[in-house]
């Protein structure tokens, strides 16, 4: 059985990850300045993925599985309109890029899809943000 965070812990956790989605979208950036494509997009992943884990754990909806995050944030949050089908969509993009790139042979990124993520990933970010420190 899981044991129960105190709010205090939980708000702190929340903003922890959120601080770490906006380091993590940094990183991207200079892999992306680099010419490391992949990387950029595994990084862009992982911000909006850090992201999600706040706002999900804002709503005390804890997870296991990178699966479960992309599950409970559509089931929570996107069918019920609070976030948008685009933002979805882009998380959901994301997942598929970073876990092909990390599994599979000859995945390939290249500097026009990592211009086209980046700033959809921001803004995902911003809109998850905004929920996360939304009053229940």
């Amino acid at each position: 059985m899981k044991q129960q965070m105190d709010e205090e812990t939980r708000v702190a956790l929340v903003d922890y990850r959120l601080d770490r989605a906006h380091g993590t979208l940094d990183e991207a950036d200079l892999l992306y300045n680099g010419g490391y494509y992949n990387a950029a997009v595994n990084r862009l992943y992982y911000a909006c993925y850090y992201a999600a884990v706040a706002l999900l754990l804002s709503r005390g909806i804890e997870t296991a599985t990178h699966n479960g995050v992309k599950t409970q944030l559509s089931m929570h949050f996107v069918r019920t309109g609070q976030l948008s089908i685009e933002h979805s969509t882009t998380f959901g993009l994301l997942f598929d890029k970073r876990h092909s790139s990390d599994y599979s042979d000859f995945a390939y990124c290249d500097a026009g899809l990592v211009e086209l993520l980046r700033p959809r990933a921001e803004a995902f970010i911003h809109a998850v943000e905004t929920l996360a420190k939304k009053p229940r």
